[in-house]
């Protein structure tokens, strides 16, 4: 029994994606199989689902055969249709880059290109993670396993797929095990669990007990599988799957590892500051190694978007890789100075780069130490105006730098990513729990909710977006929203609820007429009325609106009377006031906040708040930027809102501004 459908998940059956089709279909007892271009894969392999690289918008066939296929065909068949479908409510570990407060990848290097000697006795590679660093290099090259050579006797397959078979189960139970520490980062547990994945897959096993039955030692079948699946993954036409090669051969060593009764060479022992040498760092390796110790990291393989690109960039760490064999030019290296920013990588600098490095690394430190005072001030003008400098986040895990930095509140909380890390709608509970919590960890500050700001360029699972030729000109934000009661008035109970436990703010993204406004209110006055009725805890909330389109701006007086505060989003307000796409390389010198134009229509908007006496903030890069500070606190801003790496700079900022009045 077979059906066709065309693939509407978003950006296609990627590794999460994959996982969780695959999850569905194994709770089928019929073998059920995908194709795609005359090609049959298995849909309960997660490895092979991925490799078969189907995308968005293209048609594939759903096989099943066995008792309960026609159920199974249903099932997946509405999974592709509609991502909501056959799954239960759970986070996804792993969340993908986006806009919407998650960092974005640096523009990858052609992972391919070998990489070229550069000047000063220096490598070029691909810049994975930006920063400066110099320190002693340690070299970490483990020795290569290899199998035995040999071919098994008959009479020995059995025991040696059953001691293959230990070892997997060794590996995961390793892998369960540091999933379940409280120290793993949330980032870096998301890559362990991605590896526990593949070390579960029948991919990997079923290719390496086939090679076993075929007479082949353990290791020599566990080194051939996993070279064979990773180069389907290197062959594929996809930046990240080809990334997830050097995920199969990590997984590949350990459980060779495990059959040898051996564990990888530790980083325990690297000392501070040094900067990590190796051919390849398995991911498992690195999550686990002791990052505040490591000063860089250098690397033979991988590339902008491998796993041990996104650990280095979450901790901060700068990191060359993709050097291909010049990385061996570096074993002996006694100290490495690394540009994360260009991709250079300099062996035993001589006494003026040295230099330049150490000065480079000594002022960010500086900096950055100079600037800690400043974390518990609470700004204020000469004249006893206090001005509130919060954070921009997007999710829960976000809460810990924010507080750190010393943010006055949350000026900005991003709801995308809630909705754009699942694979359904969050339910209203979910989100009233989230909510909750952010209130909670900043009160008694102030926390502005952004509602769903969404549109067909950054689309989500369960809810069908047209196809448009500009989508930020689109159905997006407080436009969707409105159409979508059954999605807007989830949100809007949730916070309702969530009002309850602290200083809860809501703002409306994308306004450009006073009526979706006034359409707002009524929607949340029914909620709130339905909640009363329902006897659950409620309160209400200050509603205002992001000032981010050139309509926004020229009412602004009218809204100023219907809402509690603006807060003017720079980025997007830039885009539509230069009309220049702010995502387009080409127009990207008219993407100028300092614009005559851009600064005109932030000043009329915060004489439009001032004149009503509402609170008039910024959320926009712009908001952290010590040149223009002074400039929008003279204009009336009172809330300024940014990246925590940003925070300490601002109140240092506004408390010299104060010092000088």
């Amino acid at each position: 029994m077979e059906r066709s459908t065309i693939v509407r998940v978003h950006e296609g059956l990627h590794a999460r994606p994959a996982t969780r089709f695959v999850k569905l279909a194994k709770g089928f007892e019929s073998d059920v199989e995908l194709v795609k271009d005359g090609k049959a894969v298995s849909a309960k392999s997660s490895v092979k689902l991925m490799l078969l690289a189907v995308k968005e918008n293209q048609e594939v066939t759903v096989r099943a055969n066995g008792a309960d296929a026609i159920e199974a065909i249903e099932a997946l068949i509405g999974y592709l249709e509609n991502p909501r479908a056959g799954l239960d409510d759970e986070a996804d570990t792993q969340s993908p880059a986006n806009d919407a407060g998650q960092e974005v990848a640096p523009a990858p290097v052609p992972e391919s290109a070998p990489a070229a000697l550069d000047r000063a006795n220096g490598l070029r590679g691909v810049a994975a993670s930006e920063g400066f660093a110099i320190g002693p290099a340690f070299a970490h090259f483990p020795a290569d396993i290899a199998g035995q050579g040999r071919m098994l006797q008959a009479e020995e397959i059995g025991g040696e797929i059953d001691r293959f078979r230990t070892a997997v189960r060794a590996v995961q139970a390793r892998m369960d095990d540091a999933l379940a520490q409280d120290s793993l980062s949330a980032g870096d547990r998301g890559i362990v669990a991605a590896l526990r994945d593949i070390a579960a897959d029948d991919s990997l096993t079923c290719e390496a007990e086939s090679l076993i039955r075929g007479g082949n030692d353990a290791i020599s079948a566990v080194i051939t599988a996993a070279s064979t699946i990773a180069a389907d993954f290197s062959a594929v036409d996809d930046h990240y799957l080809n990334a997830r090669a050097d995920d199969v051969h990590a997984v590949g060593r350990q459980i060779c590892l495990a059959l040898l009764g051996q564990d990888d060479v530790s980083l325990e022992n690297i000392p501070e500051g040094a900067i990590l040498i190796a051919d390849d760092i398995g991911a498992w390796d690195l999550a686990r190694a002791p990052l505040k110790r490591i000063g860089g990291v250098v690397c033979g393989h991988g590339g902008a978007t491998s796993h041990i690109a996104i650990i280095a960039r979450s901790h901060g760490i700068p990191a060359v890789l993709g050097l291909g064999d010049q990385v061996n030019a570096l074993r002996t290296a006694r100290d490495v100075a690394l540009d994360g920013n260009a991709g250079h990588v300099i062996i035993d600098p001589d006494a003026a780069t040295r230099a330049d490095f150490v000065g480079r690394v000594e002022a960010a430190a500086k900096e950055r130490a100079g600037l800690t005072v400043f974390k518990a001030v609470t700004p204020k003008l000469a004249d006893g105006r206090i001005i509130e400098v919060a954070a921009n986040i997007g999710s829960l895990e976000e809460i810990e730098a924010a507080q750190e930095a010393g943010a006055m509140g949350v000026g900005l909380f991003r709801t995308e990513l809630l909705f754009m890390r699942h694979l359904h709608l969050p339910s209203e509970d979910m989100q009233a729990e989230t909510y909750a919590a952010l209130a909670k960890a900043f009160a008694p500050y102030p926390v502005i909710v952004r509602t769903l700001d969404i549109g067909g360029d950054k689309p989500i699972a369960g809810i069908e977006f047209p196809d448009e030729e500009n989508p930020f000109l689109g159905w997006r934000g407080i436009r969707m929203c409105l159409d979508r009661p059954d999605i807007f008035k989830r949100q809007l109970r949730a916070l309702l609820r969530a009002a309850v436990h602290g200083h809860i703010k809501v703002m409306l993204p994308m306004v450009s007429d006073i009526g979706e406004v006034r359409q707002t209110r009524v929607l949340v006055e029914e909620c709130a009325a339905e909640l009363k009725a329902e006897g659950v805890p409620h309160a209400t909330f200050d509603l205002g609106v992001m000032i981010e389109t050139p309509a926004a701006v020229l009412i602004a007086p009218a809204l100023a009377k219907e809402v509690a505060f603006f807060s003017i989003g720079t980025n997007d307000l830039t885009q539509y006031i230069m009309a220049a796409d702010r995502l387009n390389p080409t127009v990207a010198k008219l993407n100028d906040v300092t614009n005559p134009a851009v600064m005109s229509a932030i000043e009329m908007t915060a004489k439009a708040g001032v004149a009503a006496g509402i609170m008039v903030g910024m959320c926009g890069e712009a908001a952290g930027r010590p040149d223009l500070i002074a400039t929008f606190v003279k204009m009336g801003l009172t809330e300024l809102s940014m990246s925590p790496a940003s925070i300490q700079r601002a109140k240092k900022t506004i408390m010299a501004m104060a010092a000088a009045d």
